[in-house]
């Protein structure tokens, strides 16, 4: 059946009603985003506000260095105690230079 045109002008009008009210909810919600994202930014401002700068005590370098110095250390400690107690020799055998030759040669098989 046929639409009237006083139909077909009330259909429009709530066609447009509706895409006007999508628009506000669309503004709203644009609005509400904005908001809480400043409300963010201000929670943020007033933490750093109320703690001073913190200035690290031990510096990261300074970590880094500490870490790569024990763990050179422990390095040596456990080849000692591997080739002292566990290889029968003498602990600071480990620490020569011709220990270590010897040790190449017998896994490389060179009899130098």
């Amino acid at each position: 059946m046929p639409e009237t045109v006083s139909e077909q002008k009330t259909r429009r009008e709530q066609k447009r009603l509706q895409k006007e009210e999508k628009k506000l909810e669309r503004q709203q919600r644009k609005a509400e985003k904005a908001e809480d994202q400043e409300q963010k930014t201000d929670r943020k401002e007033e933490k750093l506000r109320g703690k001073p700068l913190k200035r690290r005590v031990f510096p990261i370098w300074l970590r880094i260095i500490v870490v790569a110095i024990l763990c050179f250390l422990a390095l040596i400690l456990g080849l000692m105690l591997g080739y002292g107690v566990i290889g029968d020799g003498k602990a600071t055998d480990v620490l020569e230079f011709d220990t270590w030759k010897h040790i190449k040669n017998i896994v490389t098989g060179n009899p130098d």
